[in-house]
């Protein structure tokens, strides 16, 4: 039987032509072009992809496969690089993990975002860090433990996030508080991803499900 599920375009009004000159001035798109089409430089973004994509009939295609949605509801078509600061404190039954309540969705996340023009994954996720939760790392070692295209719900089969993971660990947890896009800021329990579910169910919270795999991983390495 034919797939007859309906693709949708899930351009907001900001990222179309009667708001796309608003969200340039408020600093958060980076692609003023409303259709991917009239990019011209497709060949360097390849280049400096976290993960490699391929271009077809102008359009980005998304490397993770088909979405049913088309269109942007990101700052870039194409690829969106990110970086996340999974910082732990603590080890075995005492092991906790930072989170931050994202001031978007409510929702508990691992500390993050867009990476600037000219920065590598590791400057982000402490530039980060340090902007949402007031946490500087500096001096600390990072190990990366991931690089991928995220599953977020604003991904398209024309715009997509790719993010890189890099852990820190702490002897013990160290003050925090939520700032920026960030509403709080706080220290979960940690053991496994179960106990991380409990703590947070118990609170009434609810985790980020776009990076529950990402936790899931980190608790099992």
């Amino acid at each position: 039987m034919a797939d007859t599920r309906i693709t949708a375009d899930i351009t907001p009004p900001e990222l179309r032509a009667e708001g796309i000159a608003a969200s340039v001035r408020e600093g958060w798109v980076r692609d003023t072009q409303l259709d991917p089409r009239e990019i011209t430089d497709w060949p360097a973004r390849q280049a400096r992809a976290v993960v490699p994509f391929e271009v077809v009939d102008g359009r980005p295609d998304n490397p993770a496969g088909p979405t049913r949605r088309i269109g942007r509801d990101l700052g870039a078509w194409g690829e969106n690089a990110a970086a996340d600061a999974l910082v732990t404190a603590g080890a075995g039954a005492d092991r906790q993990v930072l989170l931050i309540r994202r001031g978007d969705a409510g929702q508990w996340a691992i500390p993050g975002g867009m990476t600037d023009a000219s920065e590598h994954a590791e400057q982000a996720m402490r530039r980060e860090l340090t902007e949402e939760t007031g946490l500087n790392l500096t001096g600390v070692p990072v190990e990366v433990l991931w690089s991928g295209v995220v599953d977020d719900p604003r991904n398209t089969d024309w715009a997509w996030i790719s993010s890189t993971l890099g852990r820190f660990e702490l002897a013990e947890p160290a003050e925090v508080t939520g700032e920026d896009d960030a509403t709080d800021a706080r220290w979960w329990p940690y053991v496994d991803l179960d106990a991380l579910h409990a703590a947070l169910t118990a609170a009434g919270e609810q985790l980020y499900l776009a990076h529950e795999p990402l936790l899931a991983l980190a608790a099992n390495t």
